[in-house]
């Protein structure tokens, strides 16, 4: 008697064997922004929390989440999802906590990819007023960068990776001018102050992790591409090192060079006094106006790139969603000539485009003025979606030890348990600074709904998918049984019998 995964059609799949390790690592990249992260959070994090110690907390969170990648990147070695929190916690603490978590999934990643739409669209309009006086409403600048990061959703995920390859190269090149010409000015001279424990581990350092750990959000989608790359079994692994690494090395290091390019003493009232402009500010004193106009300009698609990372991400998890069914299936529509998720594009586009709206509506005569939708709709939603991914990564950590219990052999105890059982820990400790200081981050100056609202968005979701997956079992049990699997026909040790590569033509194809 046939089992009910035997009897459903060849599930769709996406695109095979296209990325590489540096593709991938640029992709990976690209959703951290970091541009971004240097003008916007490393000056936000210095002017709220009032701590020398940004540098550090870089730092730290790059050595708890390599911690975290440890396990992670062996799981993926063996589960190769586009749905890749969704699946990793289905097949480590149950189906049920799975679906749970998928739908935290798609409110957190859309959160922050719809929240980067307001910065984007209030950094175009400024560069646009800048250069030609014409004064462009925020949304409508927004909508501009909407109809790009659409098509390149629709188009095959190698072209995404080239023009994110070559954005990120060019972010980087900014901020190592920068960084190199805050060390050579370095009024106070070359202090290490900024990395002393003692600057860091004090009254505010909660809420400065808690906007540090903001800068790493996207590292963890290398594994969301397993079905694409080259080698499931080696690529996103090594892809995920070697990002976390950058990631937390140049980042504490562009910190520290903010601290010493302003001067210790100077750094925390300066990023008060100018917050994003304060890099800006340092370049236009220090270099000729048009490399300055140039970094304006990068900085702008330094968010179009960060939005096209976080696009492709949802629209993946759509894909893997509706392929097991507990989306209606016709999500899992593929494009017969990209290989793209085109079905999982379109609904994220259409998520995003509706609540663009809803903010051009709602900041038509607001208080705020102009930086409406950076204090709105950025600010809240990729807060709110931080917040729902530091929760996955603690629950894909204890997923990991309860999935390689089954391969002790091909794993040490550090693999299987000690790695993901400290990085678990970390990250719900992590989570509770979260929640501790969600008004702080939300930039909340009196107690608000807002602090209860935006994280509830999160949760919720998440009970929800928890009931629904319960009813699947009991009226769907053929749902139910796929349920993280990804279509793969799993062999008794619960890998995939084709090692994650398929030659036939899957369903779900459209022209």
């Amino acid at each position: 008697m046939s089992t009910p995964r035997q009897e459903r059609s060849p599930a769709p799949t996406l695109g095979r064997r296209r990325l590489g390790v540096p593709a991938l690592v640029f992709m990976i990249i690209a959703a951290s922004a970091p541009l971004t992260v240097v003008a916007g959070g490393v000056t936000s994090n210095y002017a709220v929390t009032g701590l020398l110690g940004i540098p550090l907390s870089f730092i730290v969170l790059g050595l708890v989440l390599l911690l975290f990648s440890v396990g992670y990147s062996a799981m993926s070695r063996h589960v190769h999802n586009a749905g890749a929190f969704y699946a990793y916690i289905a097949r480590g603490l149950g189906r049920p906590a799975g679906v749970g978590a998928a739908w935290v999934a798609l409110i957190a990643y859309n959160a922050m990819q719809v929240g980067i739409y307001g910065m984007f669209g209030f950094a175009l309009s400024s560069f646009i007023a800048g250069f030609s006086g014409v004064a462009v409403p925020w949304w409508a600048s927004a909508l501009a960068g909407w109809v790009i990061v659409g098509l390149l959703g629709l188009n095959k995920v190698d072209l995404s990776a080239k023009v994110l390859g070559i954005l990120v190269a060019l972010e980087f090149l900014v901020v190592v001018v920068y960084d190199a010409a805050a060390i050579r000015s370095a009024p106070e001279g070359l202090s290490t102050a900024s990395l002393d424990p003692g600057n860091l581990f004090t009254t505010g350092v909660g809420a400065a992790l808690a906007f540090s750990i903001a800068a790493f959000m996207g590292f963890e989608s290398g594994a969301i591409y397993n079905e694409e790359v080259k080698d499931p079994r080696t690529t996103a692994r090594r892809a995920t090192f070697i990002a976390v690494t950058v990631i937390a090395a140049f980042y504490a290091f562009s910190a520290w060079a903010m601290a010493v390019g302003e001067g210790d003493s100077q750094v925390i009232g300066r990023s008060a006094e100018f917050g994003p402009d304060l890099l800006f500010v340092f370049l236009g004193a220090n270099s000729p106006q048009w490399f300055v106009d140039l970094c304006a300009l990068l900085f702008v698609t330094s968010l179009l790139a960060a939005l096209v990372a976080f696009h492709n991400v949802v629209a993946r998890y759509v894909f893997s969603l509706g392929r097991e069914g507990v989306l209606p299936r016709s999500l899992a529509a593929v494009s017969r000539r990209s290989a793209a998720p085109v079905a999982g594009s379109l609904v994220q586009s259409a998520v995003a485009l509706v609540l663009l709206l809803v903010f051009a509506i709602a900041g038509t005569s607001h208080e705020y003025g102009p930086l409406f939708p950076v204090l709105t709709l950025f600010t809240w939603l990729t807060n709110v979606g931080a917040f729902g991914l530091v929760l996955l990564m603690a629950l894909t950590s204890f997923a990991v030890i309860g999935y390689l219990r089954r391969h002790r052999s091909a794993y040490g105890a550090w693999t299987r348990i000690i790695a993901p059982a400290v990085a678990g820990v970390a990250l719900s400790i992590l989570f509770g600074l979260i929640v501790a200081n969600f008004d702080v981050l939300i930039g909340l100056e009196e107690a608000s709904n807002l602090s209860w609202i935006l994280p509830a968005v999160v949760i919720l979701p998440g009970l929800i998918g928890v009931l629904w997956a319960l009813y699947l079992r009991s009226g769907r049990p053929s749902v139910y049984a796929g349920i993280g699997e990804g279509g793969e026909t799993a062999d008794p040790a619960g890998e995939p019998d084709d090692g994650g590569h398929s030659s036939r033509r899957p369903a779900g194809m459209l022209d």
